[in-house]
């Protein structure tokens, strides 16, 4: 189980905690993904807390915030370049489709990491423009492979996007509290863990 994390409830969602307050922000091809169970991995650089030989994000648990002005169809894979939804500006609301919950981070190595990477690349969107730029943004930086498993909630919920939320950040504190209950996991269990120990199979041997 993941450090410091009480996952023994079911769904993940420990009793007394049925809500959240922050959301990440993420392309909204990538969070549709997500809580469709077509993909459970995301890659960080930076913003990586580290403790007792174990990796977090600041937020272990955190809503999807869906974007769009940076999606972008160069750095996706073509078969699904169509589906990009692409805007000059983020909308004025936004719909909270579900969220995530880390289930293990795993720092990818420096000898043989991009081979390690390629490895993984049916299990996720991006196409090799994106991989590469990961590499190569800030490159004494070691990349980060985030397994999440998701969850939808029963009801999109609906959220101004105010000036607060704008700008190039990866978390979006929310001004009020999203109810999570009924949350249902996007893949099955035995799913999950496949995906999980292949992630940790290719980067850890």
């Amino acid at each position: 189980s993941f450090r410091g994390c009480d996952l023994r409830a079911s769904g993940g969602i420990v009793e007394g905690m049925n809500t959240l307050n922050v959301a990440l922000k993420e392309w909204d091809l990538v969070v549709s993904d997500l809580l469709a169970g077509r993909q459970a991995i995301l890659l960080r650089k930076g913003g990586i807390l580290e403790a007792e030989n174990e990796f977090a994000l600041e937020h272990h648990r955190f809503l999807f915030w869906p974007t769009y002005v940076h999606q972008d169809p160069a750095m996706t894979k073509p078969e699904r370049r169509r589906e990009l939804k692409r805007a000059a500006t983020e909308p004025g609301e936004v719909m909270i489709r579900g969220y995530g919950e880390v289930a293990k981070i795993f720092e990818v190595p420096r000898e043989g990491g991009r081979a390690k990477v390629d490895r993984l690349f049916d299990m996720h969107l991006w196409d090799v423009p994106l991989i590469d730029m990961r590499f190569a943004y800030r490159a004494e930086k070691p990349l980060y492979v985030v397994v999440v498993r998701a969850y939808r909630l029963p009801e999109a919920v609906r959220v101004e996007n105010t000036a607060e939320y704008a700008g190039c950040k990866s978390w979006v504190p929310l001004g009020r509290e999203i109810d999570v209950s009924g949350a249902e996991p996007a893949m099955a269990d035995d799913n999950f863990t496949a995906i999980l120990e292949r992630v940790r199979s290719t980067l850890t041997t």
